[in-house]
């Protein structure tokens, strides 16, 4: 007769604790970087948003693995995620492209107004992502936007034309891939965005020579831009 597989233990309770500690870290590296904007140390607040999404990144996997909702049901992750989501996702990067002078200074004050109440759209949504895993429309991503206005400097104008187009982006009926949920395409969706994220935090180390700067940017910008077209393919194609 097999014997019966036996369950497995659940972490302690202290675990659950940490791991939501670890999550609000991000409020506090929003914090940092919100300082860094106001210092116009513009490489260190970008450097601190990209730690933040190394902690969201890695908080999910953390939580289900410590048994959150099991063990501190009292405390709901997912609105803590949602908070500090949208403190270094959208308001900081707000802040960031108006001071940093990535758009026209007469709009930057309307344009940060519209990236902080589209990207509550996003926020307030019971359908934000699919069941397929992809987001549906723009997931309010600004900290990326404010990285590429920044390292690829295309002017002002342009800049406000960029903003502009992902806030009409957010409403669209289009899809982006989230890297590590979307299964369509294998091994192949998370392999691209890690090369992506490599790449792009690459480019916030400031003694590369102008060669490997050109060499990097083309592969962050490549990877940024079949990743968008991944989820462009899952609208053109439905489920």
């Amino acid at each position: 007769m097999a014997r019966a597989k036996p369950v497995a233990k659940a972490p302690p309770a202290i675990a659950a604790w940490l791991v939501h500690a670890f999550t609000a870290s991000g409020a506090v590296l929003a914090l940092l970087a919100l300082l860094a904007v106001e210092q116009q140390r513009w490489t260190l607040a970008l450097a601190w948003l990209a730690l933040s999404g190394v902690v969201d990144g890695v908080d999910g996997s953390l939580a289900r693995w410590a048994r959150v909702k099991e063990r501190v049901p009292r405390i709901d992750g997912d609105t803590l995620d949602l908070v500090i989501d949208y403190l270094t996702y959208v308001f900081v990067p707000a802040l960031f492209i108006w001071r940093a002078e990535l758009v026209p200074a007469g709009l930057a004050p309307w344009l940060a107004a519209a990236i902080l109440v589209s990207s509550l759209y996003v926020f307030a949504r019971t359908d934000m992502k699919t069941d397929d895993g992809y987001f549906r429309g723009f997931p309010a991503l600004w900290s990326v936007v404010a990285f590429y206005l920044f390292v690829l400097q295309p002017g002002a104008t342009i800049g406000a034309a960029v903003v502009v187009l992902f806030v009409v982006m957010t409403f669209a009926p289009i899809h982006f891939a989230h890297p590590f949920r979307v299964r369509d395409y294998g091994v192949w969706l998370p392999a691209v965005a890690i090369l992506w994220i490599v790449a792009t935090c690459a480019l916030l180390w400031p003694d590369w020579g102008a060669a490997v700067r050109f060499a990097i940017s083309a592969v962050s910008v490549a990877t940024a831009a079949t990743l968008l077209a991944m989820g462009l393919l899952r609208s053109l194609r439905g489920r």
